[in-house]
């Protein structure tokens, strides 16, 4: 049996953003707290959206402060503001760390704690604040599920939090956000949407509605990563990554992550590699390893993608699967963790740390092929 957990509300398509006072009013609420970063300031989103809220005589506080990888202190801002304000809602208007950090501070401003007691294996279900989101990139999906990853920078683990109460009420899906989205994260964002809806689909935790979901996705990144990454004008391939990416935010959200994102994490908490990004370095690798135990599915995934035929059998499906993955990267300018400026002896130093974090997140153990730490550690060596 599948237990599926979606948003209440999702509005999708162009001029999606323009419904929040509408949404709101639907929830009830007349007074949220945008959280969001300096950039959607200086492209003007955030303007446009204390606009609409101030045309529609709500409250539109604004907590701007959050990181590109959020931190535990990095919250600490917005939940002073929850703490001492009267809000009843929580805006989230930006890519997937202005999301996470919402939801953190969402759960964490009404129920108190450090976000420490939130980690999995821990379910948090009872609901915080109502969280509308509002995703800025293709690329997380973070609008459509129920986890935030936040980083406990006194140790440098990132620290995965699940459960209901980390689910939007609402995601206000507008491609148009999207145009302006520079080349490289159009590139890390759109890798970290296709490893999630492949992830979903190969993972141990698979169902019929998270592979309906994770197909659909992949029929849309396929074809279109390429096309947004050259031009971002490109209105059709822009249109056709929002959505991809939230339906496959949709698909791992009921389904799971595996390899990879256990693998990605500790690179982006050690060495600050954005998360789409790590997960671009890993995904031909950790492929290639667990393509003997899902033969079957990655070929699926291959075909719905586009990079092979109807007609390909399963072995020359996976085979042009791993070569276009790797091309993707070359054509995308996905660096190696030397070409990053990673330090070599450092990640060499942390290869068993990082594997052993790994493993504790849980999310290995839902690939097809589940990774001794031993091989974890290979798996970075050959990476480097």
């Amino acid at each position: 049996m599948a237990s599926i957990i979606l948003p209440r509300v999702l509005e999708v398509g162009a001029g999606a953003m323009a419904r929040l006072p509408a949404v709101l009013q639907g929830l009830g609420c007349r007074n949220p707290l945008i959280v969001t970063d300096r950039m959607m300031a200086q492209l003007g989103y955030l303007e446009r959206l204390r606009g609409l809220l101030a045309e529609a005589g709500m409250g539109g506080d604004v907590f701007a402060d959050t990181l590109p990888e959020p931190t535990a202190a990095s919250l600490e801002g917005g939940l002073a503001m929850v703490r001492d304000g009267d809000y009843d809602a929580v805006v989230a208007l930006g890519g997937g760390s202005p999301i996470d950090s919402a939801k953190a501070i969402a759960v964490l401003g009404r129920h108190g704690g450090i976000i420490n007691d939130y980690r999995f294996p821990r379910q948090v279900d009872e609901a915080g604040l109502p969280v509308i989101a509002i995703p800025t990139t293709a690329g997380t999906g973070s609008e459509a599920t129920r986890f935030t990853i936040i980083t406990d920078e006194r140790t440098d683990e990132k620290l995965l939090c699940v459960g209901a109460a980390f689910m939007p009420v609402a995601a206000l899906v507008d491609y148009e956000l999207t145009v302006s989205v520079p080349p490289r994260t159009t590139a890390d964002t759109g890798i970290d949407a296709m490893t999630h809806a492949i992830e979903a689909y190969v993972s141990r935790k698979a169902n019929g509605y998270s592979d309906s979901q994770a197909l659909a996705a992949l029929r849309l990144i396929g074809p279109h990563l390429r096309r947004a990454y050259h031009d971002g004008e490109d209105r059709a391939a822009r249109e056709a990554m929002m959505l991809g990416a939230t339906l496959a935010g949709v698909a791992f959200c009921n389904s799971s992550v595996a390899l990879v994102h256990g693998m990605s994490r500790p690179i982006g908490a050690f060495f600050h590699v954005p998360h789409g990004l790590s997960n671009a370095m890993l995904l031909p690798a950790v492929t290639e390893y667990s393509l003997p135990a899902a033969s079957a599915r990655y070929a699926d995934c291959a075909r719905a993608l586009g990079f092979a035929g109807l007609d390909d059998d399963d072995a020359r499906a996976n085979a042009k699967l791993l070569d276009t993955l790797v091309a993707i990267n070359d054509e995308l300018q996905v660096p190696t963790p030397a070409g990053f400026g990673i330090d070599r002896d450092r990640f060499f130093e942390v290869r068993h740390t990082m594997a052993e974090q790994a493993l504790a997140s849980g999310s290995p153990g839902n690939n097809p092929r589940v990774p001794e730490a031993e091989e974890i550690v290979r798996l970075y060596e050959a990476l480097w």
